[in-house]
């Protein structure tokens, strides 16, 4: 599975970053061949279009592309798990006939809204967005922000308060098409990395959603959520993996033919150094990304957001996100002053790091809830 994802990011997805980069430019027909060549759906029934596999294979598709293209990988992950994954598990037969088949063969492009203007680590207690019932419809009004996928998505799993008293516990999970008559993308945003993953601000004014799009029951989508939030944690590590593992292919070509002194600088100690620094670090990603997506893999719905799962996955992505950091730090210094212009590959993944480690829960978020966890683990055993 990682060779074949390899194969095509090398072969399809690469030619294409430059370019993503520099104009921010969307490459309309990457998800219809990423579709057509069975890379959607890993986790996906064969029913409804998908590959029947599970959340490791899913990894690895997502760490071979993230080699080669980093910013369709990120467009694949929010695509394939945050939007059409959501839909698989907690949609009922009539959502998956009606939105998979499509979301799988990359004919449709998929999305998922949390994040609000004002509302970033306390996405749920915050949620201003709110869904009240109309008949055989919900009118949705409220806006998201930093939205992957936004300007293009075609389908969008949104989560909106359906009662506002209940806080966290008032809220319901809505399938949005782009056409419906209230939905708009106020802005496209301009990033520092990731550039040619579009991000957008949404914004649904009298938004008419039919009540049969609600995904669960109402007043049930924190569950949806949080379950949700752990396999995106399981997911973004092998992202960082594939971005370290490229970095250090990239560093160790560059100290063996870059001369300097008469020689090769991967001939210098210092170097050495770094570049054994780098190898460490990605295979210790590598291991805590496998075993991760190994463990998440079998995840009932629903069965996210506490215990050791929860636990597992905010490490894994703290882990990762900190890890490839340092990876891409040193790549930057082994290629010197090379490393420092805007068009070079590696400047092109040193400026997409930092995303990581805010994007899913940032970094301290991720310590709050390890810690959460050892805590209450403390106390059942005290």
């Amino acid at each position: 599975m990682l060779d074949q994802a390899d194969r095509f990011g090398r072969n399809e997805l690469h030619a294409l970053s430059e370019r993503m980069d520099r104009e921010e430019w969307w490459p309309d027909d990457s998800f219809r061949k990423i579709g057509e060549s069975g890379f959607f759906g890993a986790t996906i029934s064969p029913e409804f279009g998908g590959a029947g596999m599970d959340l490791l294979s899913a990894g690895l598709v997502l760490q071979g592309f993230a080699r080669w293209n980093h910013a369709l990988a990120l467009s694949y992950v929010a695509h394939d798990n945050l939007c059409a994954n959501n839909i698989y598990r907690n949609g009922n037969d009539f959502q998956r006939r009606k939105y998979l088949p499509d979301l799988c063969a990359g004919r449709t492009v998929g999305a998922l809204g949390l994040t609000e203007p004002g509302a970033g680590s306390d996405a749920l207690g915050s949620m201003r967005t709110t869904a009240r019932r109309d008949g055989n419809d919900y009118i949705l009004n409220g806006g998201k922000i930093y939205i992957t996928n936004g300007p293009v998505a075609d389908v969008l799993l949104v989560y909106a308060k359906t009662d506002r008293e209940k806080g966290p516990h008032g809220i319901s999970a809505f399938i949005v098409e782009k056409h419906f008559p209230g939905f708009k993308v106020a802005q496209k945003l301009t990033k520092m990395g990731y550039r040619g993953s579009p991000t957008a601000e949404l914004v649904f004014e009298d938004c008419r959603v039919p009540a049969e799009n609600m995904v669960g029951e109402e007043n049930r989508g924190v569950s949806i959520v949080m379950s949700g939030l752990d396999l995106e944690r399981a997911m973004i590590s092998p992202l960082c993996l594939g971005i370290s593992e490229r970095a250090l292919e990239l560093s160790v070509d560059y100290a063996r033919t870059r001369q300097q002194f008469g020689k090769p600088i991967g001939s210098f100690q210092m170097v050495q150094s770094m570049l054994a620094d780098m190898y460490v670090q990605v295979e210790a990603i590598r291991m805590l990304t496998y075993r991760t997506l190994a463990e998440a893999a079998p995840l009932e719905v629903g069965g996210g957001g506490r215990g050791d799962i929860h636990k597992l996955t905010a490490a894994s992505v703290m882990f990762a996100a900190e890890g490839c950091h340092k990876v891409l730090d040193l790549a930057v210094q082994v290629h010197g002053g090379s490393g420092y212009i805007w068009e070079s590959e590696i400047n092109r993944l040193f400026r997409s790091n930092k995303l990581m480690e805010i994007g899913a829960g940032t970094t301290e978020v991720r310590k709050m809830i390890i810690a959460g966890e050892l805590l209450k683990g403390a106390s059942r055993h005290g």
